[in-house]
């Protein structure tokens, strides 16, 4: 039956007992007691199993069911905290049962006793009930501010009338038993919600849409991938505890409900935040940090659909090093095997990977090649993989196919360890062995959805969105364990709640070149990073292929003449890949053109280019540095505007611009011939255009001019940006040839480097400089490891 919602809940029948708790340390706690609090609070209320359960002074787990041992059971995949009570107490008052820190106050609502309904309640309740006993549960703050109130809970049988019966078929009978699961809490008119992975849908604030969290490569939009975490305006960030597609709509009937498809439980994490950093850091205590990344990943990583020979690898290498154009990673894409999971190269287009590697290096050049976990009949290592039952499977043990439309074969279930370990071992010996230095693992929803297959840890209708959490550790744990001196880089299509621990960057899939893609691409990103997943990117320019014509609503601002050969008759393409060539965490162009380096798209664009290429490294001390505080905080350094400028109410909903660090504000220009830009500068601090210099107040919507090799680009006063000298691979040494300070208010920022390649940081091995900006002195000051550097502040 449905979720027991405010008008159901009067509906139920159950007989409820007086509140009993029953944690150690807290039995025959009576009102007024207040005592330490032990492990964990439970409750009973009625038939439902309460676990309230502590795990930072600021984090909180709320576990329901039915089923006591569900209840009580540890947290799902991707959770790798483990429950701390120190610093809470536990007391039974008017109020109900009360759980306190200095940051959160969680209160579970009495029991209302017997409630016997009559009248015409009486005669719906005959035919019409909840399907839990109520439970009313508020989080506030100490002061009394409220975060979060939970009206009601869903945990029902599959059935016709709600339409979902049909879930029962990928139950197994020795599978726990299948019930659809959810959550109802309250919405006030003035919350706004962000984040839970990626909607390409084109908008930044959820409020108002009901939104599905699954991977989904045929998404309407683009691919959707889960994330199921969300931070709001309140103060607090939600992370659902449960990996099944669940969908979540925001903000109805002053309402926010979750409900998941499959789950034995209603489980969830509140993180209470005074500053989203703070929310963030909850994130990290409960998901893993986020590695620092070899320093090439920070770089420029050139790649296109697809590069054929090792001839011409090594020819795109030469012609950005005879350009002096700064680039750090060169991809390998598909196809330069002889079969799908053969783990092989093409002899007569690859006659020797390892060489062209050295070659690669020793122009300072890192690979990136793609490596797929599926397996097609007649390879190699498909019999061994079916013999070990390592294949994504149905429920009679046959691999999950993709035929008759996609014989690409099947996907290895890396859920497994053993297979995990063997698909790993095999990357290795026959691809990182040739000297790939990272690994583009493709195809991680993974491609051949697991709904009515199975997975090694369960149902793959319950267990539906883990497999990249998976996945990518499974490369992850392998390079620290088999190559401990190489930082660990690998891209995914897909994300989880943990994956970033896994030393992934993710992308948006195979979006399309159009300029509403463009525009879509920005508040999907922002989206991403405030889901706790800080390395995002996307195909700069598009995947996919390019129309034979395509006639723009205005005269292109860059002549496509003499890139007829690459763009065709898209005559303003040239226009929508510069206006593409943005600030973004992972800084990687990819797509499905003839050619896709930078002096391939015409003379009018190549300058610019190469341009906004110099700047990236110019920045990167800057960049490198945004990574650590990531990796210390786990905030993104892509975000939001509302992130920083949580007051400035008119930040709410800005989905074309974002902060980039602490110092940029980032307006990009995604309409075709457009050359003025209107941007809004938050209120309460001073800004300067990038270019020119020029201060502005903020708190107004500005007009700026956009010249097609201008990104309209804007630095926070009080801001201080190192700048690196002129280096076309982070391999190269590079010294701080500047400290610019960009006057009106105090400002701090810690520099940071280290050796870019190793995890001797982890050890210590690294230098950290503390930068800070006195503004009524005028003078900088630092602290730590000495920085040399010219000091420039900003008229």
């Amino acid at each position: 039956m449905k979720v027991s919602t405010t008008a159901f809940r009067k509906l139920i029948t159950l007989v409820y007992f007086a509140s009993a708790v029953v944690s150690v340390g807290l039995m025959g706690l009576i009102a007024g007691d207040k005592i330490a609090c032990a492990q964990q609070l439970t409750l009973i209320r009625g038939d439902a199993t309460v676990l309230i359960e502590p795990y930072a002074p600021n984090v909180v787990r709320v576990s329901l069911s039915l089923r006591r041992d569900d209840a009580l059971a540890a947290p799902g995949y991707g959770i790798s905290a483990t429950s701390s009570p120190s610093g809470w107490t536990a007391e039974k008052d008017k109020s109900g049962d009360v759980l306190r820190s200095s940051r959160m106050v969680v209160t579970v609502s009495p029991e209302r006793g017997k409630w016997v309904p009559s009248g015409t309640q009486a005669d719906i309740a005959k035919f019409f009930n909840g399907s839990t006993p109520g439970v009313s549960l508020s989080i506030r703050t100490p002061e009394g501010s409220s975060l979060l109130q939970m009206h009601g809970w869903q945990m029902s049988v599959p059935n016709h009338k709600d339409g979902n019966a049909a879930v029962l078929y990928d139950r197994r009978p020795s599978d726990p038993p299948f019930f659809q699961v959810g959550a109802t809490f309250h919405s006030p008119a003035d919350e706004h919600y962000y984040g839970l992975g990626q909607n390409q849908e084109g908008y930044l604030d959820r409020r108002g849409h009901s939104v599905q969290c699954a991977h989904d490569y045929n998404a309407p939009a683009g691919q959707s991938v889960c994330v199921p975490f969300i931070v709001t305006n309140y103060g607090y960030g939600l992370m659902w505890d449960n990996p099944s597609k669940t969908t979540v709509a925001f903000g109805f009937n002053d309402q926010t409900r979750w409900t998941s498809e499959v789950g034995q439980r209603v489980s969830f994490f509140i993180i209470a935040g005074k500053t989203y950093d703070e929310i963030y850091s909850g994130y990290r205590l409960l998901t893993g940090d986020t590695p620092m990344l070899p320093k090439g990943a920070y770089g420029f990583i050139q790649c296109k659909q697809r590069y054929v020979t090792q001839a011409e690898m090594l020819a795109v290498a030469k012609g950005y090093r005879e350009r002096h154009l700064p680039i750090d990673v060169l991809v390998l894409d598909w196809f330069y095997y002889t079969g799908m999971g053969q783990m092989d190269f093409i002899k007569d287009r690859w006659p020797d990977p390892a060489e062209m590697n050295r070659q690669l290096h020793a122009m300072n050049i890192e690979t990136m090649i793609s490596v797929w976990p599926r397996f097609e009949k007649g390879t190699r290592f498909y019999d061994l993989v079916k013999s070990k039952g390592w294949f994504e499977h149905l429920a009679d043990g046959t691999p999950t196919d993709g035929l008759p439309y996609d014989k690409a074969g099947s996907d290895i279930d890396t859920t497994n360890p053993d297979a995990a370990k063997w698909y790993w071992e095999t990357v290795r010996d026959n691809i990182a062995s040739k000297g790939f230095d990272s690994f583009w693992a493709d195809e991680t929803e993974p491609d051949l959805p697991p709904n009515g297959s199975y997975f090694h840890i369960g149902p793959g209708t319950q267990y539906f969105n883990v497999y990249p959490l998976f996945h990518t550790a499974a490369l992850y744990n392998g390079i620290r364990k088999d190559l401990p001196q190489k930082r660990a880089l690998i891209m995914s299509r897909d994300a989880y709640m943990g994956a970033q621990h896994n030393g992934a960057i993710f992308w948006s899939s195979d979006i399309y070149p159009t300029w509403d893609t463009l525009r879509r691409q920005i508040p999907t990103g922002l989206n991403v990073t405030a889901s706790g997943i800080a390395y995002w990117g996307n195909d700069i320019g598009g995947w996919q292929y390019l129309p034979h014509s395509h006639t723009p609503a205005h005269t292109p601002l860059i002549d496509p003449s003499d890139a007829r050969d690459n763009v065709h008759h898209n005559d303003d393409y040239p226009e929508l890949y510069v206006r593409w060539f943005e600030f973004l965490p992972t800084f990687r162009t990819h797509g499905t053109r003839t050619f896709n380096e930078v002096w391939t798209y015409g003379k009018q664009a190549e300058p610019i280019l190469s341009k906004y290429l110099r700047l990236r490294y110019e920045l990167m001390p800057y960049i490198f540095s945004l990574g650590y505080a990531t990796h210390e905080t786990g905030s993104p350094f892509m975000r939001a505007l509302w992130m920083d400028f949580p007051n400035d109410s008119k930040t709410a909903d800005v989905g074309d611009e974002y902060m980039f660090g602490p110092a940029f504000l980032v307006a990009p220009v995604t309409e075709q011939g457009q050359t003025v830009k209107r941007v809004y500068l938050p209120a309460g601090i001073d800004w300067y255009n990038y270019w020119t210099g020029e201060k502005f107040t903020g708190g107004q919507t500005i007009e700026v001019q956009a010249p097609i090799d201008t990104l309209p680009l804007f630095v926070r006063a009080g801001s201080i940006v190192p700048l690196g000298s002129a280096v076309e691979s982070t391999h190269e040494k590079q010294a701080i040839a500047k400290l610019k300070i960009y006057p009106g208010a105090n400002g701090d920022f810690t520099l940071y480097n280290d050796d870019g390649q190793t995890y001797a940081y982890e050890k210590g091995e690294s230098q950290i400089t503390r930068l800070h900006w006195d503004q009524a002195s005028g003078k900088l000051s630092q602290s730590g490891a000495k920085v040399e550097g010219a000091l420039e502040v900003v008229p």
